[in-house]
């Protein structure tokens, strides 16, 4: 275990070699705060990156930018948290002076770092320390399964939010695992109207339907756009790509046409050739998007506390900070939707034992 002046890091040294070190806590300074970890989730990101192939995030690294935790000290400046209070990050570390910043759209800060993927401190840890003005206060009723599901729902709250009015329109979502899920959330409170979700596994999709989805397609059929245009009615006004390979962008083209939107939310492991023949024949739109700002972490929290995002739907493995190396490892294997790394056993808290 840590001590006062040490704690164990989670840290991905090469393609699949997920290590523990220990090393010392480092100090906060004056603007800084050092946050002690309860819960941090493997993301997507994670899972893209554990295997080499994330574009943005460079071997190695320390993990972990969903995170859940309670601050413990202080830098002598800071006068937006205090010590004792629970907190989640908000891992985009916008330098705030640059163009982007200072017309507010900090997520796109033109000098961006990022805890947790790449920064010199992520969240896969018995402590960290981050900027204390980039940690969000966790409602005092929500738990922190419940806090550990704000950040990540807040990528698919931003998508919904800069592709356009959403109010009565038709949405296909491209993917159904953890991403594609909260997108599907974050659509419906987004006020579409019908809803159809496409995969390669039936038993995704079927969980899809379980939580709110109009239909689900199998996206390996051959006629696939046709079948969710007839179950959509229509063509679909908003497609959103959560898994951003050749194929699905190919095949989100294909569904918006004519007038839609493409929003690209999953991280592709390479360039991608759009047909671009097709978008400007069908005024296709095609609009990336990327993290977030805190007024969707706001938004993430109402749909949370309305009880639309459930930890009970999402979080699906739980592993203590000692066992990194198997919690990566069963989320690669896409067989969870959500895991969790704890500071704790599990069995400390009335939990299962970490099964597969």
């Amino acid at each position: 275990m840590s001590t006062d002046q040490e704690r164990r890091r989670v840290i991905i040294t090469a393609p699949s070699a997920v290590e523990i070190t220990t090393q010392p806590v480092r100090e906060p300074s004056s603007a800084e705060a050092l946050v002690r970890m309860t819960l941090a989730g493997v993301c997507g990101s994670d899972t893209t990156a554990v295997g080499g192939h994330h574009p943005m995030i460079a071997l190695p690294y320390y993990p972990g930018h969903e995170v859940v935790g309670t601050v413990v000290r202080i830098g002598p400046d800071v006068t937006s948290t205090k010590v004792g209070s629970r907190v989640t990050v908000i891992p985009p570390l916008p330098c705030g002076t640059c163009k982007t910043c200072r017309d507010g759209r900090n997520n796109l800060c033109e000098n961006m770092e990022f805890f947790g993927c790449g920064w010199i401190d992520g969240g896969m840890a018995d402590t960290f320390t981050v900027r204390a003005d980039r940690l969000y206060a966790v409602p005092g009723d929500f738990s922190d399964e419940q806090a550990a599901l704000i950040e990540p729902l807040a990528t698919p709250v931003h998508a919904a939010r800069i592709a356009g009015d959403l109010t009565n329109k038709t949405v296909v979502i491209q993917g159904a695992g953890t991403i594609g899920l909260l997108m599907l959330a974050a659509a419906r409170a987004a006020g579409a109207r019908t809803i159809v979700m496409t995969d390669v596994l039936k038993e995704k999709l079927e969980k899809a339907k379980s939580m709110g989805a109009d239909d689900g397609v199998d996206a390996l059929l051959p006629n696939m756009a046709t079948i969710v245009r007839e179950k959509l009615g229509e063509s679909a006004d908003y497609v959103f790509d959560c898994v951003a390979n050749q194929y699905t962008i190919e095949a989100a083209v294909s569904l918006a046409t004519k007038g839609g939107t493409v929003v690209v939310v999953g991280v592709p492991h390479g360039n991608i050739t759009v047909p671009l023949h097709l978008v400007q024949d069908h005024q296709i739109r095609i609009q990336g998007t990327i993290t977030y700002l805190e007024e969707d972490y706001d938004k993430a929290v109402a749909i949370i506390r309305n009880g639309h995002v459930s930890p009970t739907d999402f979080i699906t493995g739980r592993y203590p900070i000692s066992q990194a190396a198997e919690a990566f490892r069963v989320a690669v294997s896409g067989k969870h939707t959500k895991v969790l790394i704890t500071a704790e056993k599990p069995s400390q808290h009335g939990m299962p034992a970490p099964s597969n």
